[in-house]
């Protein structure tokens, strides 16, 4: 006796199988990480981020147009200075490396994309920590919320549409939220680093900005082994004023990522990290999977687990295969 129903029905040809499909990727629905480096007079290519450069600020610039013609969501901005200090001071100043950048692609591009900032110490800090540290070499929280509003009304004024604070400190969207108000900002938008793990995938990216960081950051990062403490996290950062929440990493958390979509009254980002995006590349490299199967692959498992947004270092290149087909 053969079942009525018989799901193979629907996988027999290419159209069936996009006509039922249930997930998809559009271009609109990625953001670019993006390296900017001072004083580079070429790009510099990551070594573990193969197809990944700090760029300078014209090849910046180039990118952030490709991207933008290709028809990728929005850019998010990352900054490399020469000179770091115990308290990221190139961070606030209008004329370091990231704010320059930020004002460069405001100018080229309005508001064609949606132009991001990260909003953390651990690029220009000479002890690499996401804060300002206290006299015992621990991280100072409120002092670095401090840091942090001065960081956030910087970018804004450089230009950012969208800020994200990623230390994990706590109370950062109130910080943040409430410097960008009083400074007349009322209309830049927060990202909120609500889950982001102390993950051991985060390696290519300590090279990509050249982190000073000696040690670990797990006193203000979240254990990889937690989820409710996660969703007390994004439960937080909405209370305080998140315009957007995100899991980082998304891969390894795409449980994560499921939880806080069902919590979530605002939408919900993943950032797809560099140590996820070197192991596909190095696989693909030694021949041992077929790459852009596998790039789709993943990305379409963190939009099926709940991301409205997925940050990825593919972002072009895979807003330019869906729009080819």
């Amino acid at each position: 006796m053969f079942p009525t129903h018989r799901p193979r029905r629907l996988r027999r040809t290419e159209a069936l199988r996009r006509m039922v499909t249930e997930t998809t990727i559009a271009p609109h629905q990625l953001v670019l990480p993006m390296f900017v480096k001072e004083g580079a007079a070429e790009p510099v290519p990551i070594g573990s981020m193969p197809g990944v450069v700090q760029h300078t600020r014209d090849s910046l610039r180039k990118a952030a147009h490709e991207a933008v013609e290709a028809g990728v969501g929005g850019l998010m901005l990352f900054g490399i200075p020469i000179t770091k200090d115990a308290v990221g001071s190139g961070g606030i100043d209008p004329d370091g490396v990231l704010n320059v950048a930020l004002r460069d692609l405001r100018s080229d591009l309005g508001d064609a994309t949606v132009l991001m900032s990260d909003v953390c110490l651990d690029e220009f800090t000479d002890h690499g920590h996401c804060g300002v540290l206290a006299p015992d070499g621990t991280v100072d929280n409120d002092a670095t919320l401090r840091r942090y509003g001065e960081l956030a009304v910087a970018q804004a004024e450089a230009g950012a549409h969208l800020l994200g604070p990623s230390g994990m400190m706590d109370g950062q969207v109130g910080a943040v939220r409430s410097a960008l108000d009083a400074a007349g900002h009322r209309d830049v938008a927060v990202l909120a680093y609500a889950a982001k793990y102390a993950s051991a995938f985060y390696g290519p990216f300590r090279e990509a900005v050249e982190s000073s960081l000696e040690g670990d950051r797990r006193t203000y990062q979240q254990d990889p082994a937690n989820v409710r403490e996660a969703l007390r996290e994004a439960r937080l950062d909405l209370d305080e004023g998140a315009d957007l929440v995100m899991v980082k990493p998304a891969m390894s958390y795409l449980d994560v990522v499921r939880a806080v979509a069902e919590i979530s009254d605002v939408p919900v980002a993943a950032y797809q990290i560099s140590g996820e995006y070197a192991m596909v590349e190095a696989a693909a490299e030694k021949g041992w999977l077929d790459r852009r199967r596998a790039v789709l692959e993943t990305l379409t498992s963190i939009r099926r687990a709940g991301a409205d947004i997925v940050l990825t270092y593919w972002a072009t290149e895979v807003a330019g295969w869906l729009r080819t087909g």
